[in-house]
């Protein structure tokens, strides 16, 4: 019975930090100061490290020796790994709720399309990016494949650790905004075929707007530092 319980403490500490990176407050590249968190959470340290190596399992944290446990940092070579994995089981998520949803399922999900229609419209980008969130949880549940949700979730939150938000490409909302459109036609006609290669298409062009971001990033970091005009990186992940 105490194993027991310990395995359910470091996993409640686990889904803490995680909470903590997501929100920012542990942000990438920061270093996590063991001693202030069994403070703040008011635990031991051997919860915590059984929680941090979960964390580090799971690609959100990494351990340098004699450093210590820093909060990852996604470089561009990451995001070019991750993104066509997000494409293959997104596009799969799409392909499996197609067949499996009702009509009364999508019907629910049309208020939240016309919200992003709105927000898109608005040119809103963080209530674009939470209505765009919702959306692909929504069909992820819809799919009904916890495998396949578990593997997304997870890839989801390593995600959250780019400092680069493909929604900030001047265009990027609006285009998104039809993507998502075109992908729900294609759900609720349960045409599973095309909603898969859309929602594939979907997530390849985000990382598109990705590579020009950080190009851009790259250029102005290049510039002398009296010269350099900002790019606009809002605190949220990449809008999938």
């Amino acid at each position: 019975m105490p194993r027991i319980a310990r395995k359910i403490l470091y996993q409640e500490v686990a889904d803490q930090i995680r909470d903590m990176i997501r929100s920012g407050e542990l942000a990438p590249g920061d270093w996590v100061d063991e001693s202030s968190l069994t403070s703040v959470l008011g635990i031991s340290r051997t919860p915590l490290r059984e929680a941090l190596k979960v964390l580090v399992s799971e690609g959100l944290l990494r351990i340098e020796s004699r450093r210590g446990c820093f909060v990852n940092e996604l470089a561009a070579q990451d995001l070019e790994s991750i993104f066509p994995l997000m494409a293959l089981l997104e596009g799969r998520c799409a392909y499996e709720a197609a067949l499996k949803a009702q009509e009364s399922d999508w019907a629910a999900l049309v208020p939240l399309h016309a919200e992003l229609q709105r927000f898109a419209q608005a040119g809103d980008i963080d209530a674009y990016y939470r209505a765009n969130a919702k959306i692909h949880v929504a069909v992820q549940a819809l799919a009904a494949n916890p495998w396949l949700s578990g593997v997304l979730d997870n890839l989801r939150g390593v995600l959250g650790l780019s400092r680069h938000h493909s929604l900030a490409l001047p265009g990027r909302v609006r285009k998104s905004c039809a993507e998502h459109l075109a992908i729900f036609a294609a759900l609720r006609a349960r045409d599973a075929q095309r909603a898969e290669s859309l929602t594939r298409e979907h997530l390849m062009r985000q990382l598109e707007a990705l590579r020009l971001l950080i190009q851009q990033s790259d250029e102005v970091q290049a510039q002398p530092p009296d010269t350099r005009t900002p790019v606009f990186e809002p605190g949220v992940p990449p809008d999938v």
